[in-house]
């Protein structure tokens, strides 16, 4: 019987993940027992997605904040730190923040506006044109933002960031001053060492404070990137992609991830004769257009993946080619045509107008999306997505 069903995507419910579990195993036997229980065989090139909450969690991948602050002090002294371009986010940066100030005497917190990096908005584009203010050129202080814009509460958090902030870094003793302006050099004027909170611009960032004259310059990557004092840590992203735990503490991004998913392909393929794609991700990397949000405050959607998901997707337009190509053809005739070419298809067909329209993501990036719309971020419980088919196309 011919199929009818492409792509179908499963969130698993698994038991709560806690440090010192065997992340392997636990996603191993959640897979074979859903496939018992839900009756859905494992077939080559099936998607496992972990969320990297659980794998963090079960390396027991947390930091406090005293942690923070003593990395920070270490690199910092006593020396006036501006802080710029964090995100506006009490999960993503609050705690972090909290750390930051307990290491400083001083911070100068610039924020770029009229958003943060990821579009969390603090004041409207309208209202810019309306006050005649360019976030291109012009340097705001605290004063003058609020002369021209007043106080704004987050759509969605309710939150008025500047204030939050500014009370995190005052409720240690520490003196807070805040700027806005979306050039990096700006901060200069106030200050020569300079932490970067950016996530994906971070290397410009740092590249043109080094070129302006900065004295000491870092990025969240370079905080807690080894342990301090035992705490957890991330060699390749320090503190980005951390989420708040605790009022005092942060879940870090998971470590090792490409020995962690290459596992459960091995124990898979040993128990089911099958090879399975697994990929940890975090963040989707897709946009909300009511709030603006671009949603990858994580450094990367997928932290680790096994080899099979390298790359992006070949694939051609079948309404191009039914439009197009084979534009005279019906029914059976017009289905064996495209099938034909789509068998037939060059190997890479960048830039082939047979292939306009088609998703030009890397494989992974489209697989996180699939998996964070499908595992949410609230309490659905199911933190591993089994998604059959991805990889299937009109002639299978």
């Amino acid at each position: 019987m011919e199929r009818v069903v492409g792509t179908v995507s499963r969130g698993l419910r698994a038991p709560i993940i806690q440090e010192g579990d065997n992340i392997a195993n636990v996603v191993v036997d959640t897979v074979l027992n859903a496939s018992k229980v839900d009756g859905f065989s494992i077939n080559d090139k099936d998607v496992i997605g972990i969320t990297e909450s659980v794998v963090a969690r079960a390396q027991g991948n947390y930091a406090s904040i005293d942690a923070i602050a003593k990395d920070v002090k270490a690199k910092f002294g006593d020396d006036t730190v501006g802080v710029i371009f964090p995100i506006l986010s009490r999960n993503r940066f609050a705690i972090c923040l909290r750390g930051i100030a307990k290491g400083v005497k001083k911070v100068v917190l610039m924020l770029s506006y009229p958003s943060d990096e990821v579009g969390n908005h603090l004041v409207d584009l309208d209202l810019l044109d309306e006050k005649g203010v360019n976030p291109w050129t012009d340097v705001l202080t605290e004063k003058q933002f609020r002369e021209h814009f007043g106080y704004n509460k987050h759509t969605f958090t309710g939150v008025d960031y500047v204030d939050y902030y500014k009370s995190l870094v005052e409720e240690y003793g520490v003196e807070c001053e805040i700027i806005f302006s979306n050039n990096p050099a700006s901060i200069l004027d106030y200050t020569k060492n300079v932490l970067a909170c950016d996530i994906h611009t971070r290397f410009r960032t740092k590249r043109i404070l080094n070129a302006k004259g900065a004295e000491k310059v870092y990025s969240l990557d370079d905080v807690l990137s080894t342990s301090v004092d035992g705490s957890g840590y991330n060699d390749d992203y320090g503190l980005l992609g951390s989420n708040k735990s605790t009022e005092d503490s942060v879940k870090l991004f998971p470590r090792d991830c490409t020995t962690l998913v290459n596992d459960i392909q091995n124990k898979l393929k040993e128990l089911t004769g099958k090879t399975v794609e697994v990929m940890v991700y975090g963040d989707g990397a897709f946009k909300d257009p009511v709030g603006k949000i671009w949603e990858l405050a994580d450094p990367v959607v997928s932290p680790g993946f096994t080899k099979g998901l390298e790359g992006t997707p070949n694939e051609v337009k079948l309404k191009y080619l039914a439009d197009n190509n084979f534009k005279d053809l019906r029914g059976d005739e017009l289905k064996n045509a495209i099938s034909e070419y789509i068998k037939n298809k060059d190997e890479d067909l960048v830039g082939a107008m047979e292939a306009q329209g088609t998703t030009p993501r890397r494989l992974t990036d489209l697989l996180g999306s699939l998996c964070d719309l499908t595992s949410g971020s609230g309490d659905k419980g199911t933190p591993i997505i089994y998604i059959q088919g991805y990889f299937d196309n009109f002639t299978k």
